[in-house]
């Protein structure tokens, strides 16, 4: 849809903020208020704010006069809804005054006509319950000063038509804005949403003089931060705060209605900003804060894993996508990063273990984690590789992610488990091979991951290369091979324990990635061999160069040269498999192990461990023993090794955390 004329209903601060920025971008917009003299002051103010631009140089003096004179104010509403193609209200934050209005011009208004609701909190789709035109009703909501800052929110409420919704997000690129998207609609959107959990944080800070206001907007400004939290509040206005809880105590969670001083302060009319006192003395529209050392009991991961749980609710939710969340936490609070970047910098289970810290010290279940964190899927959520779906129906721990057809990855606590998926036989093609490439890269850098079992679905672990596949020549034979053996290279370099699970066909490729990994299991009956010689082929994914290295050159030599096969049973006589398991054991004694050495065994001193043993049989001994001498200096600084001993001292079993 066209928009032409626009109409702002509503000349306070944001009002007549938002006015300015459709003139500026060359709009005609008529101002409505029911009260001149803010009509007078709105104008005052937007002529004061483009002389500020002026002497900035974001404005020319000559585009003075044009922008003022594309401006009409009026308290007619009928004559100021004349033409128009869109409405924007701005009216106070509350809910029945917001009907009330859109409900009048709904009324006067051409058929046609978007209505924009600024509001910051209030779902759009409670908006639209009675109106005769619910698909032209959606979220516009511009952050203040809205000639400054560069984020409008675009919110869809349930009833928003495609039109509406498109519309809004190309009105506020032509305004010069950033629009994110809220897909869903919800209580605070996207940057409010997620600075509610924060408010009700500081709040009970302060209920429970666990520190000064003074002291925690010191630390606040000493990590960077522009404005600490409570210049911030008393910036917006204590009211505006309060009036947000009591919302969210409302759609969100009865935790917020546990934050007392806000509206003590609130009762005392201590609203910040606009009334000179709030948490600090304002004057000149500045905050005198008193000098203070900053807070010692607060911790920026505090901050950070609320901030990056209440992102996941918002993915879980569906409501915006990873990038938007980021977009719109930096832009709306002006922080270098936003809480997308912050999860990718922690490991879920330094995020879930402060949450659930927060949680017990306030009694709060708003702290508790989401989901898909108490799952240990931070890293899927916020990739977007886990859909809103999926993390809301994954089923219990060991949720699981499709990664594709063919390949699966689930995790239970620091296991993680890879399920080849592809027909009966679990065949490895060269698409398989490809998510096999990127779910170990990606499984190679999670922290939270220390064991790591590849397996295959059903009866067979995989009875080797897809070889009906289609290649074109020999070189790309070649290829293939050269790529396969990559891949399975990236299993044996992985810094994780490598566990493969082996039932039915091993054959082919699938015993050579089998090879790949560090200890193997297979029930006593698995079929395994190498039996490309009979087809006319050799091994080529490897275990030419590692069955030797396992097994000994003269059983190796057997099992490639005559293609035979042999059971797990014997697979465990010639020391490829390190135990067999009945077939309807292995599945829960393999999880018992691996689970058992993910909590014994140092990440950090397994990683360097492999390095030495694949490593040190390439090199000399001698090569191979100062490798070793340097690994153990390596690893005397850990903080794994001082808990290994206090661990050992103390007669408990250790808690390492791979650092």
């Amino acid at each position: 849809m066209r928009v032409g004329k626009i109409c702002v209903i509503g000349a306070g601060i944001m009002g007549h903020g938002i006015a300015e920025v459709f003139a500026i971008s060359g709009f005609p917009v008529s101002v409505y208020d029911v009260f001149p003299e803010a009509l007078l002051k709105a104008r005052e103010e937007i002529d004061k704010s483009l002389n500020r631009l002026i002497k900035s140089g974001k404005v020319g003096q000559e585009h003075h006069d044009s922008i003022m004179s594309s401006l009409t104010f009026s308290t007619d509403l009928r004559a100021s809804l004349n033409s128009v193609d869109l409405i924007v209200e701005a009216v106070p934050e509350d809910l029945e005054i917001k009907r009330n209005i859109i409900r009048t011009v709904e009324s006067i208004a051409d058929s046609h006509c978007i209505i924009a609701s600024n509001t910051s909190n209030i779902r759009i789709t409670q908006l639209q319950e009675g109106s005769s035109r619910p698909g032209k009703i959606a979220g516009m909501h511009f952050f203040n000063p809205p000639a400054v800052m560069k984020l409008v929110e675009v919110v869809r409420g349930d009833l928003t038509d495609d039109d509406t919704f498109d519309t809004l997000v190309e009105v506020a690129k032509k305004v010069g804005k950033t629009p994110v998207k809220v897909l869903k609609d919800s209580p605070g959107f996207i940057v409010n949403r997620i600075s509610a959990p924060e408010g009700l944080f500081f709040c009970l800070l302060i209920d429970r003089n666990m520190a000064t206001p003074e002291s925690i907007d010191a630390f606040a400004r000493a990590q960077g931060l522009p404005m600490g939290p409570y210049e911030l509040m008393d910036f917006v206005g204590i009211d505006t705060v309060v009036s947000s809880m009591d919302y969210y105590s409302k759609e969100l969670s009865e935790d917020y209605a546990k934050c007392r001083c806000f509206r003590k302060m609130l009762e005392e009319k201590k609203l910040g900003r606009k009334s000179g006192q709030g948490f600090y003395v304002w004057e000149n529209g500045k905050a005198k804060i008193p000098e203070a050392s900053p807070a010692t009991n607060v911790q920026l991961i505090d901050i950070f894993a609320i901030d990056v749980n209440e992102a996941v609710k918002i993915l879980e939710a569906g409501i915006a996508s990873p990038d938007d969340i980021e977009t719109a936490v930096k832009l709306g609070t002006n922080r270098p990063f936003g809480p997308i970047s912050v999860a990718k910098g922690l490991t879920n289970r330094e995020i879930r273990e402060k949450l659930e810290s927060l949680s017990k010290t306030f009694g709060v279940s708003v702290f508790e984690p989401a989901k898909s964190i108490k799952d240990g899927k931070l890293l899927e959520i916020i990739s977007g590789k886990a859909t809103a779906i999926e993390a809301k129906s994954s089923p219990g721990d060991g949720s699981s992610t499709e990664t594709g057809k063919a390949v699966r990855v689930s995790r239970r606590g620091h296991v993680t488990t890879v399920t080849i998926s592809n027909g009966r036989l679990n065949l490895l093609s060269g698409d398989v091979i490809s998510q096999l490439e990127s779910v170990i890269s990606e499984i190679a850098s999670d922290r939270e991951a220390r064991v790591v079992i590849f397996r295959g679905e059903g009866d067979n672990f995989s009875a080797g290369a897809d070889l009906s596949q289609f290649v074109n020549s020999p070189m790309d034979f070649m290829q293939l091979s050269r790529r396969g053996q990559k891949v399975f290279k990236a299993i044996t370099e992985m810094p994780q324990i490598t566990v493969a699970l082996l039932k039915g066909y091993v054959l082919g490729g699938g015993m050579e990635m089998s090879l790949a990994t560090d200890i193997r299991f297979s029930t006593p009956d698995a079929v395994m061999g190498q039996p490309e010689v009979r087809n006319g082929l050799v091994p080529g994914w490897g275990a030419s160069q590692r069955l030797p290295r396992i097994a000994g050159f003269s059983r190796a030599a057997f099992l490639v040269l005559t293609g035979e096969r042999i059971s797990g049973l014997k697979a465990k006589e010639y020391g490829i498999v390190m135990e067999t398991f009945p077939s309807s054991d292995i599945d829960a004694k393999v999880a018992e192990f691996c689970d058992s050495i993910s909590k014994l065994v140092s990440p950090s001193s397994a990683a360097v461990a492999k390095s030495l043993l694949y490593k040190g049989a390439e090199t000399s001994i001698d090569d191979g023993l100062t490798m070793e001498a340097i690994s153990m200096g390596l690893l005397y600084g850990t903080e794994d090794l001082r808990e290994g001993i206090s661990a050992m001292l103390q007669k408990r079993k250790p808690e390492f955390k791979g650092r």
